[in-house]
């Protein structure tokens, strides 16, 4: 029962080194070398070839290689192949130290230091608590929660968003469409790490925005497609919000005529808060595959009606 991976080369050849080392009974590929298609009992990829099942009758389970799997199309996917996204402990510490960081840079008023420095003013800003600062999360699944947890180590106000209900200690918790606004009214940082759906695909536009309260931040670690771009551009520029971090947009690279490039109140990554650690996410993989093998659920193991 072969394992094919389907993603990064360079990350398919580690991860080849660590099935060798860590399960060398288990058949491992890496795309495009596929040996016996009938044999393909597991794929983990990025995106799935468009004709998966066509090319792999015996197919069983499908693993996500990140956090999501908005990128798959599951339509040509049976129901009784199962689709697993990555729990490792890579992206949930990489995504933590990148929206910590981006948090506090908001709250120690780098983006002004930077436009003085261009300026050569040398001049100070009152410095605030950061018991003063709320920040609100959108999203509360592993990663949201695991970023809440750390920003109140920092003395944050923390709350979180999500569809349905969550506790998380020291955080104040909302859930439903009933409870956006309020979650919105009192966020001063407000940060994306909600699923790619049908129902959270262009959630954050103008009224999101207006929403908040004036002068107050956005982070984006979700994926580009949450955001109306021109409303969140309108939105800096009438003062409405006073920065943003995006780490992810619609497409992936912005066209170089993009404004986001230039704007002096956006700072862009190229989708890299948060990466699968090859070695870490073998061992998920080989856990699961345990799992499969007893007839248990896998961890990540995604809900089709939800859509993660």
């Amino acid at each position: 029962m072969t394992i094919l991976y389907k993603a990064d080369p360079e990350r398919g050849r580690q991860w080849a080194q660590f099935f060798a080392q860590k399960a060398p009974d288990v058949p491992f590929r890496v795309w495009p070398d596929i040996g016996d298609p009938a044999a393909v009992r597991y794929l983990a990829a990025w995106q799935p070839p468009a004709d998966v099942m066509q090319t792999f009758p015996n197919l069983e389970v499908i693993f996500s290689v990140g956090a999501g799997i908005d990128q798959f199309d599951l339509s040509g996917v049976p129901p009784h192949v199962a689709v697993v996204r990555m729990t490792e402990p890579g992206i949930v510490e990489g995504m933590v130290e990148y929206v910590t960081q981006s948090v506090l840079t908001i709250h120690r008023d780098l983006f002004d230091y930077a436009a003085l420095q261009r300026e050569r003013v040398w001049r100070e800003m009152p410095v605030r608590a950061a018991a003063t600062r709320r920040v609100g999360v959108l999203g509360l699944g592993m990663l949201g929660t695991a970023v809440l947890k750390t920003l109140r180590l920092f003395g944050f106000d923390c709350a979180g968003w999500s569809r349905s209900p969550h506790e998380i200690e020291g955080v104040e918790c909302h859930a439903g469409a009933e409870a956006l606004d309020a979650f919105l009214a009192r966020t001063d940082i407000l940060v994306c790490l909600l699923p790619l759906t049908d129902a959270t695909r262009g959630l954050i536009d103008k009224r999101v925005f207006d929403t908040l309260p004036r002068g107050a931040s956005f982070i984006n670690v979700g994926r580009g497609p949450h955001v109306i771009q021109q409303d969140l551009l309108d939105a800096l520029d009438s003062g409405q919000l006073h920065a943003a971090i995006l780490d992810v947009t619609d497409p992936e690279p912005l066209p170089v005529e993009h404004p986001f490039w230039t704007h002096p109140r956006v700072r862009l990554t190229p989708h890299i808060a948060s990466a699968t650690r090859p070695e870490t996410a073998v061992d998920r993989v080989l856990d699961n595959l345990r799992r499969h093998r007893a007839g248990e659920r896998m961890t990540g193991e995604i809900d089709r009606t939800r859509g993660y």
